[in-house]
């Protein structure tokens, strides 16, 4: 239940988020919340999280992303329920993860590429921007990483 719920969250905030920026915004068009660190933006991307292989220039990009990502959703669905006893915390991480993947899936199948919207920059710096399925998916590994290794840790001092 909690992880249908967390799937359900992340792909609805993902699309409800990505709904107001193409309704609010043009194409390319920028505004600046907080000066010197975070704008809002309407960037498509057609490569993965953080326009990685963005500039890649392929017939099979757009294919090989949208297999990876219903094979993701597919995959961590089945490991989720092998997990699922494990921790509660699973539930959330891998929600997160398949949530984000489907997210980001459905722009891929609507528009050919991701809409992407969160840019933060500091001192010259410049990170690629992104979106909430990213952020879902980036926090989802890092809390599946964390639960794993205190999993792990207990595994080990019961079987010492």
């Amino acid at each position: 239940m909690i992880y249908s719920l967390v799937v359900l969250l992340a792909v609805v905030l993902d699309q409800v988020t990505k709904l107001w920026i193409l309704r609010s915004f043009e194409l390319y068009e920028s505004r600046e919340i907080i000066p010197g660190l975070f704008n809002l933006v309407y960037v498509t991307n057609p490569g993965a999280a953080f326009s990685f292989l963005a500039d890649v220039d392929s017939p099979w990009r757009h294919s090989f992303f949208l297999g990876i990502g219903l094979f993701a959703s597919i995959g961590l669905t089945l490991y989720y329920y092998k997990l699922r006893a494990a921790h509660r915390a699973y539930a959330v991480a891998l929600g997160l993860i398949v949530g984000g993947a489907l997210g980001n899936l459905i722009d891929r199948l609507r528009f050919g590429s991701v809409v992407d919207f969160l840019d933060f920059h500091l001192a010259g710096h410049h990170w690629p921007a992104f979106n909430v399925a990213d952020s879902a998916i980036c926090v989802g590994a890092v809390l599946f990483l964390i639960t794993s290794f205190i999993e792990e840790k207990k595994t080990t001092r019961t079987n010492t």
